[in-house]
């Protein structure tokens, strides 16, 4: 008898805190719940990849990329003369081996010309590339952190995230400065200009002593890319109060 007095015992899945019923919030769960809680938490952290800041992000690695490719491009093999009559055939006359002038001491003198070339551009280009590789691999790094949620549990790594981006984009400027000037240091150098003056003696004119393309396209993203970081930077700073805000004033269930 004492147990058909008995209070019933509540329904599982309802809260007794505060007299409001919660559906599903017993230990299992709905089966529905149960099966989309995978889901959700994915489309919460994709979520991430849609906001301004992962879209900046996002820019900048591919800005990156672009840097990385057009410093490989600049810094390049040795290329100049080398020695199309030695291969014969069709292509010996179709690329203008026949008449090219260079042979014996002319084309001992074309290669050791481009070596010595090769090798006074080598550190800027492997500068340039560096810096590409260092901005491509920090920007992925913030991709997967933010992906991860990271900024939400520590809002304080936004600062050091906004400080990192005006760092980067500040620093652009003095090292878009330096890599031009070391450039027009080896394009005036001696050896550039006999081996202008060698090439042009034998009709060639691919080999003056100016900026190519891919080093003036290094300078043109990395203009875009310090405007990237700055405005990535006063996303990560808005990002940061937004956060604090909500922190400050949860939002109550009821």
């Amino acid at each position: 008898m004492a147990e058909l007095s008995s209070p019933r015992a509540p329904p599982e899945g309802r809260a007794r805190a505060g007299g409001h019923a919660v559906p599903g919030a017993g230990p299992e769960g709905p089966p529905s719940a149960r099966t989309a809680a995978p889901e959700s938490l994915w489309s919460r952290r994709c979520r991430y990849l849609r906001t301004g800041r992962a879209c900046c992000q996002m820019g900048e690695a591919l800005l990156a990329v672009l840097i990385l490719v057009c410093a490989s491009v600049s810094c390049g093999p040795p290329g100049g003369y080398t020695g199309l009559p030695d291969l014969g055939g069709i292509y010996y006359y179709q690329y203008g081996g026949a008449y090219s002038g260079f042979s014996g001491a002319d084309g001992q003198k074309a290669r050791e010309l481009d070596q010595r070339f090769y090798l006074l551009k080598l550190p800027v280009g492997r500068a340039a590339m560096a810096a590409g590789g260092c901005l491509l691999a920090s920007s992925c790094v913030l991709i997967s952190l933010g992906v991860l949620r990271l900024p939400w549990r520590f809002p304080a790594w936004l600062l050091f995230e906004c400080a990192l981006d005006a760092v980067i984009a500040v620093g652009m400027v003095p090292a878009l400065y330096y890599y031009f000037h070391f450039l027009l240091e080896v394009y005036n150098s001696s050896v550039c200009k006999e081996r202008e003056l060698l090439y042009q003696s034998k009709g060639y004119q691919g080999f003056r002593c100016s900026l190519h393309a891919a080093e003036v396209a290094v300078g043109l993203w990395g203009c875009v890319a310090a405007v990237a970081y700055l405005l990535s930077a006063g996303l990560a700073a808005k990002a940061y109060r937004a956060i604090k805000t909500l922190k400050q004033k949860p939002v109550q269930l009821e």
